[in-house]
């Protein structure tokens, strides 16, 4: 069986940080993401999709994901019931992530954005730079393929 769910969107609010009885790090937040599709003559549309992220997840999403962020998230879809403060049965359906990515270059400090009644810059974000994958590589480490049109697919 599969349960994979990847998706990309921006954040409608800031993470917040919480904690269990014994003390795991978890955060819930909202992904707003546009639906591939616009009917014509409508304006595109917008799915809204919780995820629940846990421990060093829900630490990293915290520290450096804020509002309006393009975040990208993997995981997979779980459902869960509970009763509500009127005691309707309710049904949860979220997604549980197990990576989260930025989604977007980094921001430059300067840049700043309407959060609240004021403007506040971003937070810095710490940018995943590597190597080209070729960078460690020899030419020796390469095979030429014949150029031949019998390939055996």
């Amino acid at each position: 069986m599969l349960n994979v769910a990847v998706l990309m969107g921006r954040l409608v609010a800031d993470p917040e940080l919480r904690h269990t009885a014994n003390d795991v790090s978890v955060t819930s937040f909202t992904v707003a993401v546009d639906r591939s599709y616009v009917k014509a003559g409508a304006d595109r549309q917008a799915d809204f999709i919780d995820v629940v992220a846990w421990r060093n997840t829900a630490d990293f999403v915290c520290k450096y994901f804020r509002k309006g962020q393009l975040i990208a998230v993997q995981g997979s879809i779980q459902t869960r019931t509970y009763t509500d403060k009127d005691g309707n049965k309710r049904k949860a359906v979220e997604i549980v992530a197990d990576n989260v990515h930025f989604a977007e270059p980094k921001r430059d400090n300067s840049q700043s954005v309407m959060m609240g009644n004021g403007y506040h810059s971003r937070p810095e974000m710490p940018v995943q730079q590597s190597a080209p994958a070729y960078a460690s590589g020899n030419a020796d480490d390469f095979e030429e393929i014949p150029t031949d049109d019998d390939l055996p697919f």
